[in-house]
């Protein structure tokens, strides 16, 4: 008999889990307390309680090639960033091809997921949902909570003296839908995330004057990168990556600095982070050096208090007749049909083993999907968590010990800390090809490039200096798909068919670059071969 699934939620983590389980021949139950699909990327003109809320203007900050699940690249005419409509209709599109709706309960609210009595032998949940104003209740051999992380706001207003002075509207930027309305006003923004200066540059283009209060800075990122070709899919290559984690932290970070500013000096628009060597998540934003350069924003410190009409920043500066202020200051984590020992966050750590097992359950029977914020598109990193989860609620992969679990998340923290420091909204973060890569590892889909080296070296050139996308992981090992290959070599096409929308000559321009990545690759061979040599002679 198939064991039985309940999947929380029918956003982005819901939708993949929902077909990673009929993939391994599972049978979920999806719960959706809302009518429709699509979770944090479908915009509603009024904010819900307990659904994420976005702006109108929305774009991903991440590619098409390097967010599409990995066995359903997305239609060639789609531009590479999408606006959060265009994404929408992907899913949409998605849900049709593999028929998911059929197993979506909409407009259910779940109001508990308890272990059963017998738990430590069966390993089995009791749900309680409410529909209609009905209660109902039953039993699930696995839950995956896909409820998200964005929908309960952080407003730390005692960090803001003065608050309750203030004479002007101030809210969460959550509750921000559009710039009509703030036409003239003098808005202050606090907070330097991509929510943050996104709402910052909108409201600049209408306000009398937009100030950003950042308390550590950031370094700010164009999503148009070498070539005029996405960002992501030119950092994010195993070769990128293997650079990275071989070569000293300090030069790591000196040399992402000086990419980073060669857009623009960072120190002279008053961005460049305070403890500029943490390998913080950066600002994907193309429009805010450009409106500081117009003086429409302009960066200030933290604030140190508030007055009925002011802000007064620690630096001593004072800025006069605030009419609005807007807390882009992030999330919480909410999961209230959980045990609160479930999922707990402890002096800003998540105890879930890779971010998405309960180290001390008896049974690994639970996984939170999407609890991550990696340096890199969430889609196929869910996907690759659903794909482990499934295999692991099947018994046909399993966990470690619980010490070594808790282990691991004690050393996956202070690692994280090391690399990102230790703020609120650092909590989930991971580096993007380190974790897709330890993910495929668990479930035996992670090419191996020396094999592919041998058997078919064109390939091997692109998984190792091309884009790290979704594809990657359906070479190899269960869930293969035979368009993988196919779509590696393809994504070009893809990116370059929604920009080419003018007839022109085809031009030929000579390039080193694929020589030069034979070179690197040859390279890498033969130091691979020596530290083998190495190994046999000292034994």
């Amino acid at each position: 008999m198939a064991k039985k699934v309940a999947v929380i939620g029918a956003g982005v983590s819901g939708l993949i889990s929902l077909k990673c389980c009929v993939d391994e021949g599972l049978e979920p139950t999806c719960f959706e307390r809302t009518e429709d699909i699509g979770g944090l990327w479908r915009f509603k003109e009024n904010v819900e309680e307990g659904r994420a809320s976005i702006y109108q203007s929305v774009i991903t900050n991440t590619s098409k090639e390097m967010s599409c699940f990995s066995d359903f690249p997305m239609p060639e005419e789609f531009p590479n960033f999408l606006h959060n409509s265009k994404l929408l209709e992907y899913f949409r599109i998605f849900a049709k091809k593999f028929d998911l709706l059929k197993y979506i309960q909409f407009q259910t609210t779940v109001l508990s997921v308890k272990r059963r009595p017998d738990f430590p032998s069966s390993g089995q949940w009791e749900v309680a949902t409410q529909s209609n104003g009905e209660e109902q209740s039953a039993v699930f051999d696995a839950v995956m909570v896909c409820s998200g992380h964005h929908i309960l706001p952080y407003i730390p207003l005692k960090s803001f003296p003065g608050i309750e002075k203030f004479k002007g509207q101030y809210f969460h930027s959550r509750q921000y839908k559009h710039p009509a309305g703030f036409e003239g006003k003098r808005i202050l923004v606090i907070g330097i995330g991509n929510s943050a200066s996104d709402i910052a540059v909108e409201l600049s283009k209408r306000a009398a004057q937009v100030f950003i209060s950042t308390r550590n800075g950031a370094w700010v990122m164009s999503r148009i990168s070498e070539d005029g070709y996405p960002w992501d899919m030119v950092f994010h290559t195993r070769f990128s990556s293997m650079i990275r984690n071989v070569l000293p932290r300090t030069v790591v970070k000196w040399m992402m600095e000086q990419q980073l500013n060669r857009w623009f000096n960072h120190e002279n628009y008053g961005l460049v982070p305070q403890n500029k060597y943490l390998m913080k998540e950066p600002i994907l934003n193309d429009d805010i050096p450009s409106r500081i350069l117009y003086g429409t924003i302009k960066v200030k410190s933290r604030v140190k208090e508030l007055t009925e009409t002011s802000a007064i920043f620690v630096d001593g500066t004072v800025e006069e007749n605030i009419d609005v202020i807007v807390f882009a200051t992030g999330y919480a984590f909410s999961f209230p049909f959980l045990e609160e020992s479930l999922v707990k966050v402890d002096n800003n750590m998540v105890s879930l083993y890779k971010y998405m097992f309960p180290p001390q359950l008896e049974k690994p029977t639970l996984a939170c999907m999407g609890l991550i914020q990696p340096l890199g598109s969430i889609f196929p990193t869910v996907e690759l968590q659903a794909r482990w989860a499934t295999r692991v609620f099947k018994g046909l992969c399993s966990l470690p010990s619980e010490r070594t679990m808790t282990m691991d998340v004690i050393t996956r923290n202070q690692k994280r800390i090391d690399l990102f420091g230790d703020s609120h909204s650092q909590i989930l973060q991971t580096n993007f090809v380190d974790y897709l890569d330890e993910l495929a590892s668990e479930i035996g889909a992670k090419p191996d490039i020396f094999s592919f080296l041998f058997k078919d070296p064109k390939l091997a050139v692109k998984l190792y200096f091309g884009p790290c996308n979704s594809y990657q992981y359906r070479l190899v090992g269960p869930g293969q798909w035979e368009g993988a290959r196919k779509a590696i070599f393809t994504q070009k096409q893809r990116v370059l068919k929604p920009l080419k929308t003018r007839a022109l000559r085809p031009s030929t321009n000579f390039s080193t670059s694929f020589l030069l990545k034979i070179l690197g690759l040859l390279a890498v061979f033969v130091a691979f071969f020596f530290s083998c040599s190495g190994s046999d002679l000292s034994a």
